[in-house]
């Protein structure tokens, strides 16, 4: 099975920063399904904000092995745990791929894109890369609607490739400060959570066969 592209550059970086806290260090490079992580902490309800055909991001294309402007299927959802908005996701796959290897996307509705993810042995992950998002990017203009706009924070977001028959789908998830402040009560549930920080087997991430990716591998698969 080839690696996937990589969804690391000059600003998503696979070693977390330094001034992320520890919980947003283990937020940004858990492996397995995102949704699963916040089920641990709550209901999870999907939102669909947006599906549409529109162009990848300024730091999207090199990542998908695109060009800049190719026509790309554009999801976007929120997940809500007990009704509160917790992640931002934004999932990009060229057009073409949405309507052939990747045209289950585009009937999900409010599925998790996970049914998709982590029920076929042929998909492939790339290491998880992470980032601080301020206000000048397109993530931080997403998510800043579902906190009121305050702009004074600066949020965490992580993204990988997923790769199927060489079909390139990348899904970035920008976390949002309610799920920090869930994560600081007193009955968040901390010691399950490296319980899910395993390696799924058939989606364990390819980071580990690049040297420079050895030292934070953690179970990759989304």
């Amino acid at each position: 099975m080839p690696t996937p592209n990589d969804p690391a550059d000059a600003h998503w970086r696979i070693a977390p920063l330094a001034v992320f806290t520890t919980d947003q260090k283990d937020w940004a490079t858990r492996g397995g399904s995102l949704t699963a992580h916040l089920r641990t902490l709550g209901a999870v309800t999907v939102e669909v904000t947006r599906e549409a055909v529109d162009m990848p991001f300024a730091d999207e294309w090199r990542a998908l092995g695109i060009a800049p402007r190719t026509p790309c299927w554009v999801r976007e959802v929120v997940l809500r745990v007990d009704g509160v908005p917790f992640v931002a996701a934004h999932s990009i796959v060229p057009l073409a791929q949405s309507a052939g290897v990747w045209q289950a996307m585009r009937s999900l509705r409010t599925r998790p894109l996970a049914e998709l993810l982590y029920s076929d042995s042929s998909v492939a992950r790339s290491a998880l890369a992470s980032r601080r998002v301020t206000a000048r990017h397109p993530l931080y203009r997403l998510a800043a609607k579902l906190f009121g706009g305050v702009r004074d924070h600066t949020l965490v977001a992580r993204r990988s490739v997923f790769e199927r028959h060489a079909a390139p789908l990348m899904v970035t998830e920008c976390m949002l400060p309610a799920l920090w402040s869930r994560l600081a009560s007193a009955d968040a549930p901390h010691e399950s959570h490296r319980e899910h920080s395993r390696p799924l087997g058939h989606l364990a991430s390819h980071a580990a066969r690049n040297p420079r990716n050895v030292r934070v591998v953690r179970g990759e698969a989304k």
